[in-house]
């Protein structure tokens, strides 16, 4: 995702595998084989990398590089936004967060909701790429932007920082998923402060052009606002205006723990 959001080609990716001692072979080839599953999807090849079982992990840790080509003019970066540039967003915020809250507390949840609903928000998961959406918009955008930790408040105040401008974002052009809304309202958290792999902010000249772009190759997008010259950083709902605020720890970890 990253790579893709630079404007760049993905070519391929290098793998460290650290397993634990007493790993069985079918777990490595259960990770090689969704490996295989995602390259094949992207079109790219596992290019290099290191496998190794060590006392020092107590459950698989995998870090994957990245590797794309991109003329230097072409380059894009979060630190290129303009006052009056279009912000627009694809699919669904929450995407990732839900996932893994339908996985993590899946039995708690099939009691108070269809199994259906469940199931369905734990495959969003399938949804996290962003490397199709950002080949389409890479011509037409100047800047892009994964939506990751912090959600997408935490994804606009980095977008609006990097940029030095200020935004006026239309609160309800945001997508959210109903699944997603169930679950964050039975857990009492924000979904537009969860963790959203799978949504991409893209900025540029017209957004109304990039929508087109992304609608013509069935992806879902949105223009949820613009940037300007003030500091400001808005959200507008009707007549109330609320302000980003520097972003906190993730909401996922409220529910399931984790970093402070």
């Amino acid at each position: 995702n990253d790579v893709a959001c630079s404007g760049a080609e993905i070519i391929g990716i290098m793998l460290t595998i650290l397993l634990p001692d007493r790993t069985l072979e079918d777990e490595l080839s259960k990770i090689m084989s969704d490996v295989h599953d995602v390259c094949h999807d992207l079109n790219i090849q596992v290019i290099g990398g290191h496998t190794e079982v060590t006392g020092v992990v107590n459950q698989p840790l995998i870090s994957v590089t990245g590797v794309g080509k991109v003329k230097e003019d072409r380059l894009l970066s979060t630190g290129k936004i303009t006052p009056g540039m279009d912000i627009v967003m694809t699919k669904a915020i929450g995407l990732e967060g839900t996932s893994i809250l339908a996985k993590e507390k899946y039995e708690e949840l099939i009691k108070h909701f269809p199994v259906g609903m469940i199931d369905k928000a734990a495959d969003f998961d399938k949804d996290i790429l962003i490397v199709r959406e950002a080949t389409v918009a890479r011509d037409l955008a100047v800047s892009m932007h994964d939506v990751t930790e912090g959600g997408i408040f935490g994804a606009l105040w980095e977008i609006a920082e990097a940029s030095d401008v200020g935004l006026d974002i239309e609160l309800k052009s945001i997508k959210v998923r109903q699944e997603t809304i169930e679950i964050c309202e039975y857990f009492g958290i924000n979904p537009y402060k969860l963790i959203s792999s799978g949504c991409l902010l893209i900025a540029g000249e017209d957004g109304g052009k990039i929508v087109e772009a992304l609608d013509n190759d069935g992806i879902e997008a949105t223009v949820i606002g613009k940037a300007t010259a003030s500091n400001d950083r808005r959200l507008l709902n009707g007549d109330e205006v609320r302000f980003l605020e520097t972003p906190a720890k993730d909401e996922l970890y409220q529910v399931i723990g984790g970093r402070e």
